[in-house]
């Protein structure tokens, strides 16, 4: 079975929008490693995320964003979580954390000082993007 991460919502739009960055190098290793693992409510708000206008000046057009969220959805996993979790002090990343418990995902990727501040959360690491580069799985 194929090792489940999780790329919190900002790092996901970093990696998308800028190549040869961390961010995008770590996306690129998490394709190498396994598949993304979502919720319906972290993916949607990916793809909500991505199409504000503010990040129009990345793109040439919306079909360029679709074709992003198509890319990250085909190599994705969907779960439902199975439980409520209230452990973040920012209740906006609980997704993340009952998404990661539901899945059994190998870590969480973030820049969140909030979530990073919980590592590892239930046995599950929560990393920043340099320390997924380097971690051996």
């Amino acid at each position: 079975m194929d090792k489940l991460f999780i790329f919190d919502t900002n790092l996901l739009i970093s990696a998308s929008l800028i190549g040869d960055t961390s961010p995008a190098k770590a996306l690129d290793r998490l394709v190498l490693l396994g598949k993304f693992a979502f919720s319906n409510t972290t993916f949607d708000e990916f793809a909500e995320v991505l199409f504000r206008k503010k990040f129009d000046k990345y793109f040439l057009n919306d079909d360029e964003k679709w074709r992003i969220v198509t890319r990250i959805s085909s190599n994705a996993v969907f779960f439902s979580s199975t439980e409520e979790i209230t452990s973040c002090r920012d209740p906006k990343d609980n997704k993340f954390l009952e998404l990661a418990v539901t899945a059994k995902a190998s870590c969480i990727i973030t820049g969140d000082e909030d979530l990073l501040e919980l590592h590892p959360f239930r046995g599950i690491p929560i990393v920043n993007v340099h320390d997924f580069l380097n971690i051996q799985f």
